[in-house]
């Protein structure tokens, strides 16, 4: 990236806006907004986002009273995975350069925003998450404190970056990032965003963060071994959508190999005259074979489906753009006006309230 290529990334950075997943938040909320930032250097505006999760307490009351931009709300609970996207999405509707994503209970220190959005500013990453100190946090247990660590371990082998805290909430996203990212799950994104920023080539890079005490118990998991079970599934998950031929193949050696060994064997005895007491190892083997080469096959085809989807994202990615600012194209690097003109009916300054999500 050239000198004058960074000066234009640098002059586009306009509006950040930090986004806030809410349910039932309208006692912890408060705190958390209290320590935002309203400005940030880089930046010529910062703007608040709460989504609320059909919430049942005074949640959006709340944050309008304490002086949050926009609110998205969902007319029923549907997880925190659900608000994040909707939240994200209402993001670049609003023509955010730089998005991060914090947690309602305050968990987060705001005053390591502007080092958490640092690596976008300065053109080195697409996403920045925000590594807690893990073992000096307290309010988490021995064995928390390492299912976190391993849970990490396997995300960075799954998603191939080198973030240590993989489900940390803390995070930044660039407008590129943004539209790139979507997130299926309904549970939690944390890990998902991860594996699909990783797998989709955006920079990823992370910073140490600091956090404050805990103002509530978490209400993502109903105890550590339910957690680490979605976290499990969703790791298998998302690797075989990214890694579907690879994963296939191997299950399909896997099949076919002891499928061989026994079609040999039952060869080696048909060439010393017994083969007809061993047609139980024939049958088996051809079984085994059969159903290695077709999951070989399924791999293939899902390989084909991944092209597929990569298209579909990138098609979506543009839509989103179109829709949100048609007077402007959007690269990784630069951002470039559209010719006089040009400039499409959706000019407005994208401020207010965002319409329910649904």
């Amino acid at each position: 990236m050239t000198g004058a290529e960074q000066d234009v990334e640098h002059e586009a950075m306009h509006k950040l806006i930090i986004q806030i997943p809410c349910y039932n938040e309208e006692a912890a909320l408060p705190v958390t907004l209290g320590e935002l930032p309203r400005a940030v250097a880089g930046f010529d505006t910062v703007e608040w986002l709460v989504v609320d999760d059909g919430s049942s307490d005074r949640t959006v009351e709340v944050a309008r009273a304490h002086g949050v931009d926009h609110v998205v709300r969902l007319p029923r609970h549907q997880g925190l995975a659900t608000a994040f996207r909707e939240g994200l999405n209402a993001c670049v509707r609003l023509r955010a350069d730089v998005i991060v994503n914090t947690d309602a209970d305050n968990q987060y220190q705001a005053a390591d925003i502007p080092t958490l959005v640092r690596p976008i500013t300065d053109g080195r990453a697409d996403v920045v998450v925000g590594c807690r100190p893990i073992e000096q946090i307290q309010d988490f247990s021995w064995l928390k404190k390492r299912l976190q660590r391993l849970g990490s371990l396997v995300v960075r082998i799954a998603s191939a970056t080198d973030i240590p805290d993989a489900p940390s909430g803390f995070r930044a996203f660039s407008r590129y990032a943004a539209v790139r990212l979507s997130v299926l799950s309904r549970y939690t994104y944390t890990l998902e965003t991860l594996i699909r920023a990783g797998q989709s080539n955006l920079a990823i890079t992370w910073v140490n963060v600091r956090v404050n005490g805990a103002l509530r118990p978490s209400r993502l998991m109903k105890n550590m071994w339910s957690y680490l079970y979605i976290s499990v599934l969703t790791i298998l998950r998302f690797y075989l959508h990214y890694r579907a031929f690879k994963f296939l193949t191997i299950v399909g050696v896997l099949f076919a190999t002891p499928g061989i060994i026994l079609g040999l064997r039952f060869l080696w005895f048909f060439m010393h005259g017994d083969g007809a007491g061993h047609v139980q190892s024939l049958i088996l083997a051809s079984l085994l074979i059969t159903m290695g080469f077709l999951t070989a096959v399924s791999g293939l085809l899902a390989d084909l489906l991944n092209i597929n989807r990569s298209l579909l994202e990138d098609i979506r990615a543009r839509v989103m753009l179109m829709e949100s600012d048609p007077g402007r194209v959007l690269t990784r690097l630069t951002e470039e006006p559209a010719p006089a003109g040009r400039r499409g009916a959706g000019d407005g300054d994208g401020e207010g309230d965002e319409r329910p999500a649904g």
